[in-house]
């Protein structure tokens, strides 16, 4: 499969990289991987990795505000998941590290892609690493992950747009600039899935570091037929170019395939119980395949001792194949299933330049950290569908008896039903500036522009559509600080979101018509650092979201459903809570509802997938220097799976175990048990009649390595 473009686009992408080129003259600085900007400019910047060395708390980061930041200076919801946290519950996927952040709800996003619910918004896009948009669909990896950081709220300032109810951001490992590396591990379940991973690091010199991560995994788990296996490598190099300027440049290949798989249907209004293991689909047609590459440089550079700059460059290829037979109604009083299917092929480039600039001074007594910056974007899409046949009548739907092993008629793929080339091209600019006003206030206040076009041609239709819009995206924040370790905010922030999908596949004459969608967020809160590594946030929302879009229960296209607003609480203490025990707790009460009546839904209907109660809590304790026990606990009270309000999955909760043992300083052996008491629940869904089964009772094993 080719991209195809027209001769001004080629211009245009052409003028794009030399724009990119010269900035990063002009600048000085290129890419971002896991570090931030040097904190002191008089010595060499050296990569700083955010967080306390074996602890779960995060003391700051760059993400929320792009300077370095205490999160306790910063005036929305956070959280982050660290690289001890991550190994300590055995966690690979970024959809497991997620199920312990409050106010996310998983989606199934079809058995083949990351998808979340934040604060009652459902993303497929709204993925980032290292501060950079990654938009495809697929599964995220975690191997070459430092932390995973959660930002609750619009946050089109930082991000662009999307990102209404949030965004999810992975922070990249860095390179090793003082010490050599050699770690390694290996992980067997009771499934029979099994995972070999390596973090290598080391310096080449004295201003060159290298880093090298990799996994492998075999997938497996409780569904049957199911199978896959993941690949990915990381190899990433800093350069001191000086003793201002560091250079960062990454590459990331990962593979992705396995069985594509979208639950149980629905019966009498509640999941299909009974039917954990029936998978409703072809084994021989159900498989979702992706490679992709990721290439992405920084370099930071220190003007002086309060003006920094850096750039940041990022390449990304998806190559994505997904093919699937689905449940398209609930199981009838006879006891039959009706399904349908689609195979779907997506190729996409992005090219994606960014650039700030920081200063810090005063002026009349005023402390300011001001931000000046620019993005700039190209995405190019190629996407083709074909729709499933069953029988001898090459039918578009069949019908099958409802058994533990379904049968099938002969099935296949026809010819391509849809077809489309699609461009985006983005460019964007922000200014933010972070004031201190004595010792107990502080204002974060800023402003962004964004100009978005996307261009697409309906290669089955002919439908050549275009639309452009010009946004503006302000935000506003005041903290008043008691005390240094403890602050009250309230903050306002705006985002916006085109109409054609997240994905930006095609037009068509009514998304052409329509302005995006707009969320408004309104937040209060109270951020408190108990202690040097435990920190407690609270925090109190309402976000309305206008010319809303949902998934259509039935087909599971996306319909517009006017006005919604979601309110919510949300709670969580991360950290060492006494000598020998690290938590992560965390609480969300929410609600959400439809404030406009439309064809899809009434107003007063509540919205899908936003359980009203959310609590998650992990914790590690040391029982003695050598050996260790964590309990987890996850409770999710019932949900819709969609805003038709005919299918009602049920609360569950599930409890979690974890033993550690180090055998010596360089050999540790971790047993991590899932669903210790083997609830059967039901966690998420994509329509009515997509609807995903919890995993049993099952153990992962894991050896450990490090030199």
């Amino acid at each position: 499969m080719q991209i195809i473009r027209n001769k001004d686009d080629m211009t245009l992408t052409r003028n794009f990289r030399q724009i990119a080129i010269l900035s990063t003259s002009a600048l000085g600085t290129l890419g971002w991987a896991a570090p931030a900007l040097a904190e002191d400019a008089g010595d060499s910047p050296a990569i700083i990795v955010y967080g306390r060395p074996d602890g779960y708390d995060t003391e700051k980061t760059p993400t929320a505000t792009k300077t370095s930041t205490p999160l306790v200076d910063v005036p929305q919801a956070m959280n982050v998941i660290s690289r001890e946290q991550l190994d300590d519950q055995g966690i690979d996927s970024l959809a497991d590290a997620l199920r312990f952040v409050p106010g996310v709800v998983l989606g199934q996003g079809e058995g083949h892609r990351d998808q979340i619910t934040l604060r009652g918004q459902s993303s497929t896009a709204d993925f980032f690493v290292d501060g950079l948009r990654d938009d495809a669909q697929y599964y995220r990896p975690l191997y070459n992950a430092e932390r995973v950081e959660v930002l609750k709220g619009a946050n089109a300032l930082i991000f662009g747009r999307g990102g209404g109810g949030g965004v999810v951001n992975r922070v990249s490992k860095a390179p090793e600039f003082d010490r050599t590396r050699i770690g390694a591990s290996g992980s067997v379940d009771t499934f029979g899935g099994w995972t070999l991973a390596a973090d290598l690091g080391a310096p080449l010199s004295d201003t060159i570091g290298t880093r090298l991560n990799a996994a492998y995994e075999e997938l497996n788990n409780h569904r049957q037929y199911y199978n896959g296996h993941f690949i990915g490598v990381t190899p990433t190099i800093g350069a001191q170019l000086g003793e201002a300027t560091t250079l960062t440049a990454t590459y990331e290949y990962a593979e992705d395939d396995r069985l594509t798989d979208r639950g149980v249907p629905s019966r009498a209004g509640a999941p299909l119980a009974g039917y954990g293991e029936t998978f409703f689909g072809s084994p021989a047609l159900n498989r979702s395949k992706v490679t992709a590459h990721l290439a992405h440089m920084r370099l930071d550079h220190a003007v002086s001792d309060n003006v920094s700059a850096n750039f940041n460059a990022q390449y990304g290829h998806y190559d994505k194949y997904y093919g699937n037979v689905y449940p398209r109604a609930a199981v009838t009083a006879a006891g039959t299933v009706e399904l349908e299917g689609y195979s779907n092929a997506t190729l996409r480039e992005n090219w994606i330049a960014q650039g700030n600039l920081v200063w810090t001074g005063n002026t009349g007594g005023i402390g300011h950290t001001l931000l000046l910056g620019f993005e700039g974007a190209a995405q190019d899409t190629v996407d083709s569908r074909r729709q499933a046949e069953f029988g001898t009548g090459r039918t578009a739907r069949t019908t099958v008896t409802l058994a533990e092993r379904i049968v099938l008629p002969t099935a296949g793929f026809g010819a391509v039903s849809r077809s489309s080339v699609s461009e985006v091209r983005a460019l964007s600019a922000y200014i933010q500036d972070q004031i201190d006003i004595g010792e107990h206030l502080k204002l974060v206040a800023g402003l962004r522009y964004d100009h978005f076009r996307i261009t697409s041609t309906n290669r089955i239709n002919g439908f050549a559509g275009e639309r452009s819009d010009g946004k503006w995206s302000p935000r506003l924040g005041v903290i008043v600080k008691p005390q240094e370790n403890l602050s009250l905010y309230a903050s306002y922030a705006k985002s916006f979101l085109p109409q054609s999908g997240e994905q930006f596949t095609v037009l068509d004459a009514t998304t052409q018509a329509l302005a995006p969608e707009a969320f408004r967020n309104l937040e209060a809160g109270v951020k408190w650092d108990i202690s040097t590594a435990l920190a407690f946030t609270l925090a109190a929302y309402q976000l309305d979201r206008t010319n809303t879009r949902a998934t259509d229960p039935v087909t599971g296209n996306t319909v517009l459903t006017g006005k919604t607003r979601t309110k919510g609480i949300e709670a969580s203490l991360v950290g060492q809570l006494t000598d020998g025990l690290q938590v992560s707790l965390g609480y969300a009460l929410q609600d959400g509802e439809i404030r406009a009546t439309t064809t899809a839904a009434p107003a007063g209907r509540r919205l899908a997938q936003l359980p009203r109660h959310q609590l998650s809590a992990w914790g590690r304790y040391a029982l003695t220097d050598k050996l260790g026990v964590g309990l987890g606990l996850l409770h999710q009270s019932g949900q819709f799976s969609t805003i038709s309000s005919a299918v009602r999955m049920p609360a569950f909760t599930r409890l979690d175990l974890g033993l550690f043992y180090d055998v010596s300083d360089r050999i540790a052996l971790q047993l991590n048990v899932e669903n210790l008491t083997d609830a059967a629940y039901f966690p998420s869904a994509h329509t009515d009649n997509n609807i995903s089964v919890g995993e049993p009772l099952n153990a992962k094993l894991t050896l450990r390595v490090k030199y």
